[in-house]
């Protein structure tokens, strides 16, 4: 099965994409994951892109789609895979048409995660992180510390990130809507979008998830 993961930041994608991957047993594809192994095994689209990120600059999509079109080439995704983060864009959507196209498959399905956006600003703003170890996060709503501002785990510091502050979180979603919403009514044309609500217990969205995706395979 062949499935791209979309929603705003903060719904959850990444906790959702390791849930669903595992249960369809099928490879998680992030961009972050692609960024961070092209950039720390020195490939030549890993050098391009430090290239740009170190000038403070955007990397250019023909190499996000180029680390994505080569991941997707590996022997573990030949039977499927699940996108988390690719494609961000319209041109980003069109070459992975194109792409997969070309091998004579297709996407079995596009997963929208709906949030309401204040529950999004919530989830973000609310996080607090552990200054001695970043794996350690609160949350002043959902997951608070024993003790306000001090780590549960290690006594260090919590804190809250530049990314987390609201005003940063409403641009990201400015960024989100103008960019990446527009690939949902670019999947609609092709009957591949299921909506979802990722509001509730992680167990409970994988559930919804799992029951909304197609059951055929692609492969």
């Amino acid at each position: 099965m062949r499935i791209v993961l979309v929603g705003p930041p903060g719904a959850g994608k990444g906790t959702q994409a390791a849930y669903l991957a595992k249960n369809l047993a099928i490879p998680h594809i992030s961009t972050g994951d692609l960024f961070r192994a092209n950039i720390s095994q020195g490939t030549p689209l890993g050098l391009k892109a430090k290239e740009y990120m170190s000038a403070g600059q955007l990397v250019p999509d023909s190499v996000t789609i180029g680390m994505a079109e080569d991941r997707m080439d590996q022997e573990d995704a030949a039977g499927g895979f699940l996108l988390d983060g690719f494609p961000r864009n319209i041109g980003q959507a069109e070459a992975l048409d194109a792409y997969l196209s070309g091998k004579g498959l297709r996407l079995d399905a596009v997963l929208d995660l709906e949030v309401p956006e204040d529950e999004v600003v919530k989830r973000i703003a609310g996080r607090r992180i552990c200054r001695a170890d970043s794996s350690h996060v609160f949350h002043v709503i959902y997951n608070q510390p024993r003790t306000e501002g001090v780590c549960d785990v290690c006594g260090g510091e919590l804190y809250q990130r530049d990314d987390d502050r609201e005003d940063t979180v409403r641009k990201r979603l400015e960024v989100y809507h103008s960019e990446t919403e527009p690939i949902i009514d670019y999947y609609k044309a092709q009957g591949l979008v299921v909506t979802i609500s990722a509001l509730g217990k992680v167990a409970e969205v994988t559930q919804r998830a799992m029951e909304a995706l197609p059951s055929r395979d692609a492969s």
